[in-house]
């Protein structure tokens, strides 16, 4: 029996995660629950699993949700904040993680949940993007065990030799390739993406995602953020990474191999793929997924993305190449800017704008603390939300 810890359970993975546990009972018991505000959903959940602990983000979500548990007559214990998710995260009881908490609020509890040596299943990419070193050297200092659950990462993971860890440089790979849908713009002129609404934004034409996500698949920093997180899985210089665009995803991703091999990962666009994948490795368990009939699907389409259309993306294998806190600046101007754009306070095309201000305008230092990190994360939210300021008085260069 493997004790589960879910940190973002009412998100999009956390509900697909809690999905395939119900398919496996006899496997799986539910340790602890988090949500930020979320409460009659996690009161749901914790009604339908009965965890041990739940965790909210304020002291008066953690009250609501304690009544809705006495209500019910659960003794599930409830508490709030920071402290308390890394708590969850780290707790002797539990065998893994699914880190699924969205943004840098995610952070503190995955790197817990590593420095505590769980086999951590990392959907929160911005662990990575953030402090990539440090969260790397958390892992291998603990003996965790880290496994992807991005589609794109879990298939490369999947098409990677299995001693690819131990001896990267004889393996063989000469490219990883990473699939992207194009979201829903891929085809729309770019001179009317001025005019896009967060509603189009948020309405992506294959995988049902939250809202911030969903903004970042329309701009492709999701596909940028996914550049610089396969860098630190997988050891992959920059010019080692290649973005494809294929609009079915259907193919989640590629590894191009030195003797001209090209191994794929194929299946119907559903997270519960990776998750059970994840969950089980390195067995494999039904994940409520339908077989892929490739007979329907009949085309598979690929182009090479436009940066004119996506300039996010080139910022994204601009901040990686640069190093040392440049993603991290670039992570926290694009969760303010996208914020921003579902505020309804900046346009679309202004969302880089943003980014770009702030990654060129704050010095880099080094990320060699956790610290240091969340100091420059603070000085990027600061600097972005000045420059929206600016941008709304008409007063940005």
């Amino acid at each position: 029996m493997q004790h589960i810890t879910i940190l973002g359970a009412t998100g999009s993975i956390g509900v697909s995660t809690l999905d395939v546990l119900a398919r496996h009972p006899q496997r799986y018991r539910v340790y602890a629950l988090s949500a930020h505000s979320r409460v009659e959903q996690l009161a749901a959940q914790c009604i339908a699993f009965r965890p041990l602990r739940a965790v909210v983000g304020t002291a008066e979500a953690a009250g609501r949700l304690s009544a809705l548990l006495r209500t019910a007559g659960l003794n599930t214990e409830v508490e709030y904040g920071e402290a308390a998710l890394c708590s969850i995260a780290s707790a002797p009881e539990v065998d893994s993680v699914m880190a699924a908490i969205v943004g840098a609020a995610g952070l503190a509890p995955t790197l817990a949940a590593a420095r505590a040596g769980k086999k951590v299943l990392l959907a929160n990419k911005e662990a990575l993007v953030m402090s990539g070193q440090l969260f790397m050297d958390a892992v291998q200092e603990s003996g965790a065990v880290l496994l992807p659950i991005d589609s794109e990462h879990n298939a490369i993971f999947q098409c990677l030799p299995s001693d690819y860890a131990r001896v990267p440089g004889q393996s063989g790979v000469a490219k990883i390739l990473l699939t992207a849908s194009g979201g829903p713009f891929l085809n729309r002129e770019v001179a009317t993406l001025e005019a896009v609404t967060p509603e189009q934004a948020c309405k992506h034409p294959n995988w049902s995602m939250g809202r911030k996500i969903s903004v970042d698949s329309a701009t492709m920093m999701n596909k940028g953020l996914e550049v610089i997180e396969a860098h630190w899985l997988f050891g992959a210089p920059a010019d080692q990474i290649e973005v494809v665009i294929h609009p079915q995803s259907v193919i989640h991703s590629m590894v191009s191999y030195t003797d001209g091999s090209v191994l794929a990962q194929l299946g119907n666009p559903d997270m519960r793929t990776p998750i059970a994948h994840a969950l089980a490795y390195p067995e494999r368990i039904a994940s409520g997924v339908g077989p892929l009939d490739l007979t329907q699907i009949a085309t598979l389409q690929f182009q090479r993305p436009d940066f004119e259309r996506f300039p996010c993306l080139a910022l994204a294998f601009a901040a990686l190449r640069a190093g040392g806190t440049a993603p991290a600046l670039l992570n926290a101007a694009n969760e303010v800017a996208v914020q921003a754009f579902l505020d309804l306070q900046i346009g679309f095309r202004q969302i880089d704008r943003v980014i770009a201000h702030v990654v060129d305008s704050v010095p880099h230092g080094a990320a060699d603390s956790i610290d240091a990190v969340m100091a420059q994360d603070a000085v990027a939210r600061q600097a972005a939300q000045r420059y929206i300021a600016e941008l709304r008085a008409g007063q940005a260069k």
